[in-house]
């Protein structure tokens, strides 16, 4: 799943952003990364995974063939946050401002990965895959200290956050809808005796004994 979000990402970003002459990679943005690098460089880094715990759901959830019948059940997907710090490298803070706006202007645009550009395990799950981009951070994590941890010197980063879903539970196939009225049949007891009407008399009442 989550090779899956960065193929999309990548080509998200070389498609609108990037450009032939820009490098869209997933490293960590080390220092010896930062020396190495000979290029202008988009740095999608996932630093954090964890599940988004607002849309866990319960209960079962129905599979459905072409025609609209129900085939299956499984339980339903659970969404998990993936967390990518994005930064642009060049020779130049403006370069690097410049692209950081049109990455801003590309993620803004896309509210949810196409489902024509994932990957055959979330396009088969056929759910939207939400996007959300510099949103404040939660109160246990700080974009400062990703760089601290990272050994580098606190860059212009945009936080991107990918809500995919991942589908674990068993899948249990459903029976054959039923296409036919409910018939019961009453068998008829020996030495029962019909009404003058057809219908058999009740059951005998006892009688009080006054």
């Amino acid at each position: 799943m989550i090779h899956e979000v960065d193929d999309a990402l990548r080509d998200l970003v070389r498609a609108e952003v990037g450009g032939p002459g820009v490098d869209v990679v997933f490293e960590a943005p080390t220092r010896d990364w930062a020396a190495r690098r000979n290029a202008p460089t988009v740095n999608l880094y996932l630093y954090d995974i964890r599940e988004d715990l607002r849309q866990r759901a319960r209960g079962r959830r129905n599979v459905y063939d072409e025609q609209g019948t129900v085939v299956a059940r499984t339980l339903p997907p659970r969404y998990f946050k993936l967390s990518y710090l994005i930064s642009a490298w060049t020779q130049r803070p403006e370069d690097e401002h410049r692209l950081l706006a049109s990455l801003l202007r590309c993620f803004l645009r896309h509210e949810a990965l196409k489902a024509t550009d994932l990957g055959p395990e979330l396009s088969a799950i056929g759910l939207p895959v939400p996007v959300t981009v510099a949103l404040p951070p939660p109160e246990d994590r700080a974009f400062a200290d990703v760089w601290t941890a990272l050994g580098g010197e606190l860059k212009p980063s945009l936080d991107l956050v990918v809500s995919a879903p991942v589908t674990v539970a068993p899948v249990y196939t459903a029976g054959p809808p039923v296409e036919e009225g409910l018939q019961v049949n009453f068998a008829e007891a020996p030495g029962a005796e019909r009404t003058a009407s057809g219908d058999r008399p009740g059951p005998a009442r006892r009688r009080r004994n006054r």
